[in-house]
């Protein structure tokens, strides 16, 4: 695998959309972490080298419906626009008029494209199908890990107005909703359909660390630090103040953090 070629020509696709737009950038930033924290993960697990460079390619290649979803609806709310996951997956094999699919241009081969197109297409699921193979629920784990981990970064690195499309008093004066918190304490993840309040979007992604797969991955969101910064950002309301600074500890203590 030639990753410098396949970076190119990302970033030649990538060129095409406004390189303005805050959200363009974000996501450009987030793929190119992504993917190597994808194949740190991968080596981590002991995978084959094919396996850790295909999941290199994976975090790579797993948000380019992002571009497209911003240039159409000027949002990354999946529920007001498009499934940014699906779209990935047309971007890269859709191919109108018998053109070569731009997945071509990344991998030579179709060989692991069944693949490719399960772990692209499911990346953000709430749950991943019950019926993969094992090769292919790891890789699909082992994306969803790195993406986890950077988007966790990417909520201290932008303004809220970018990510989540609200001012930063509004998610620092959001309530909190008592069943988003009971959740928390179930160690699982967010659904979508429970989020009722800016603070319950955020609290979906700090709740990414209770689901990650690897061991490496709890130890790099450890190291890195940004989802205590999450936790501990300058909340406003009272009761949303102590419930982050109960969560907080009870993470902490978790994670051994």
């Amino acid at each position: 695998m030639d990753k410098q070629r396949a970076t190119d020509e990302f970033m030649r696709y990538v060129s095409a959309y406004d390189p303005t737009n805050p959200r363009i950038r974000l996501k450009i930033e987030h793929t190119l972490r992504v993917a190597p924290l994808a194949e740190e993960v991968a080596r981590s697990a002991g995978l084959p080298a094919r396996d850790v460079d295909l999941a290199w390619m994976l975090g790579l290649l797993h948000d380019i419906g992002r571009f497209e979803q911003v240039r159409r609806y000027d949002t990354f709310n999946d529920a007001t626009s498009v499934s940014h996951a699906a779209l990935s997956v047309d971007v890269l094999f859709e191919a109108p008029d018998g053109t070569e699919p731009l997945i071509r241009s990344f991998v030579g081969s179709s060989e692991d494209d069944a693949l490719i197109r399960t772990a692209i297409g499911t990346h953000s699921d709430f749950r991943l199908p019950s019926d993969l193979d094992e090769r292919t629920r790891t890789l699909c784990n082992v994306l969803r890990d790195a993406d986890k981990i950077d988007i966790l970064r990417v909520n201290c690195d932008f303004p809220v107005s970018d990510i989540y499309g609200v001012s930063e008093r509004e998610m620092m004066e959001s309530e909190l909703s008592p069943v988003c918190v009971d959740i928390f304490y179930q160690h699982s993840c967010l659904p979508r359909g429970v989020r009722q309040y800016p603070a319950d979007i955020m609290l979906g992604h700090i709740c990414f660390a209770w689901e990650l797969v690897f061991e490496r991955s709890r130890e790099i969101v450890c190291e890195q630090g940004y989802l205590w910064r999450m936790l501990e950002r300058d909340w406003q309301l009272p009761q949303t103040k102590a419930s982050f600074a109960a969560m907080t500890a009870h993470l902490r203590q978790e994670l051994g953090a």
